[in-house]
């Protein structure tokens, strides 16, 4: 039996990008309040702070930066 050429199947938009992680506004924002965090820990542990420093660096590294990556805004379901 012979097989023929079959027409390629239509890519749905949605399944195109469902494994990806668009970043919007929001994400770029809190990426940049999580870089402002950490350059300021930086700059109160050079000036000797050694209480506050440590805390505003891991919140930054540990906190903030993982949430921009991740955060997604909740979409309305499509009927």
């Amino acid at each position: 039996m012979k097989k023929g050429k079959t027409a390629p199947a239509r890519i749905d938009q949605k399944e195109n990008t469902e494994g990806a992680a668009p970043f919007t506004l929001v994400n770029y924002i809190m990426f940049a309040a999580g870089l402002l965090d950490i350059i300021a820990g930086w700059f109160l542990l050079r000036g000797g702070h050694i209480t506050i420093a440590p805390v505003m660096l891991i919140v930054g590294y540990c906190v903030i930066i993982p949430i921009a990556i991740v955060f997604r805004k909740k979409q309305p379901e499509a009927v």
